[in-house]
């Protein structure tokens, strides 16, 4: 019974108790409330009793009856309490087990997050960036994009890039290309590893390479016979997975019908419609697979405005991996909205243990508003530490390469472990 009443007071204040005791009338309509024991008069002398009955411990005998009855009714509802609280922990302790023991971290800092800069980076500052990247342990460094420099001019120096930074054993540099000539002066740069880009948005697609989705696959499909015979690995973003600047929400039942990638394009600024008023590519399951089949070892899923939700996450990445192992996907989240952290905790619960992020949080669409830039590689790993999650990466030395390149640029870091890291 003592057990019971301790538990009883921890989860119902003697506040709480006592305001029901306020509240309480006898028979004869006289509220009751609860009094002191006895009065103190001026000279220090304790009073009368007030009227109305023995006073025990506050509490009227009236009144005791429907108390010890509230009491009961309290205990009786106990079990269903701790069974709730059981419940949770259940819930919790699952979800922890469903998470990958390893995340792989794609780090594109130096190539999505330096390219929308306005004012242009020197080559060397790009080169140490990526020496101290590597030197931070990360296994896949995105260094550069062989893009025309009259369409991204901070990219103009690609090949000095690329044969500049030193090549850490165990870490790949792939490089982004748009098309087969930027694929064939990246492997005469020194590329090992490339990555290709479309979108899960039909109107997206023809707004920035000028073509349908259906039509991109024939420039794909050049490019992927290329690589493999130059034993050259290629990696695929899909771009606009949880929402476009053009048609709004994307379905996710689309995104695994477009899946072959995409990530940065130049889009203008648009404000999101709804899904009802846009054109959508009828597009059969089939893309997917043909796509995954030409030889794409990755596809990276790319919330570029960052305007999903882990709720929309959820929809999307379990209508993909209808169609792909989850072994075969990486997500990339935009923090637009806060919530690229929770939407990558989303994806490393379903399966996904590749995870793209951007020192200081680098980066973003620079056609959306608001957008404020990618998931930081410093909020990333910490959370990742925190939840067990081996990846390789040493923190502090990452923190070292977020503040050179913040100073480079003359702009505070985007990235919240940072920033409590210098108030420490």
């Amino acid at each position: 019974m003592m057990s019971r009443l301790i538990l009883l007071i921890f989860i119902f204040p003697a506040s709480h108790l006592a305001c029901h005791v306020r509240g309480s009338r006898n028979q004869n309509g006289e509220r009751l409330g609860v009094e002191p024991a006895s009065e103190v008069t001026a000279e220090g002398r304790a009073g009368p009793r007030p009227p109305g009955g023995r006073w025990s411990r506050g509490v009227p005998l009236d009144c005791r009856g429907a108390y010890w009855a509230k009491m009961a009714a309290m205990t009786k509802a106990l079990p269903r309490r701790l069974v709730g609280l059981a419940s949770l922990r259940a819930v919790s302790t699952s979800s922890m087990d469903t998470l990958p023991k390893q995340v792989k971290i794609v780090e594109v800092g130096p190539r999505d997050g330096l390219q929308n800069e306005k004012n242009i980076v020197s080559t060397p500052v790009k080169i140490k960036l990526i020496d101290m990247l590597s030197e931070a342990g990360l296994s896949v460094i995105e260094a550069t994009s062989f893009v025309s420099p009259k369409w991204v001019p901070q990219m103009a120096d690609h090949a000095e890039v690329l044969k500049g930074i030193q090549k850490f054993p165990g870490i790949t540099y792939p490089v982004l290309i748009p098309n087969l000539k930027g694929f064939e002066a990246a492997v005469a740069a020194g590329a090992k590893e490339v990555s290709i880009f479309g979108a899960a948005s039909e109107l997206f697609t023809k707004k920035n390479i000028n073509c349908s989705i259906e039509e991109s696959f024939q420039r794909f499909d050049a490019i992927l016979k290329a690589a493999q015979s130059a034993n050259i690995s290629v990696r695929g973003y899909v771009s606009c997975v949880l929402g476009c600047p053009y048609e709004g929400k994307i379905s996710p039942a689309k995104v695994a019908e477009q899946i072959i990638g995409v990530f940065w394009s130049p889009c203008p600024a648009t404000s999101l419609r709804t899904l009802s008023s846009s054109p959508m590519l009828a597009a059969a399951p089939w893309v997917t697979k043909k796509f995954y089949s030409m030889g794409c070892y990755e596809i990276s899923l790319g919330d570029t405005i960052g305007v999903g939700t882990p709720g929309i996450m959820k929809d999307m990445l379990s209508a993909v991996m209808q169609e792909v192992p989850p072994a075969a996907l990486a997500v990339h989240c935009h923090d637009t909205y806060g919530q690229a952290l929770a939407n990558t905790l989303m994806a490393l619960q379903m399966g996904v243990s590749v995870v793209d992020s951007s020192v200081a949080g680098l980066g973003g669409c620079p056609y959306a508003q608001g957008a404020s830039g990618n998931l930081a590689t410093e909020d990333l790993v910490y959370m990742l530490e925190g939840l067990g999650i081996h990846t390789g990466v040493n923190l502090q030395k990452l923190l070292e390469a977020g503040n050179f390149i913040c100073q480079a640029l003359n702009r505070k870091t985007s990235s919240k472990v940072a920033q409590a890291t210098c108030k420490l």
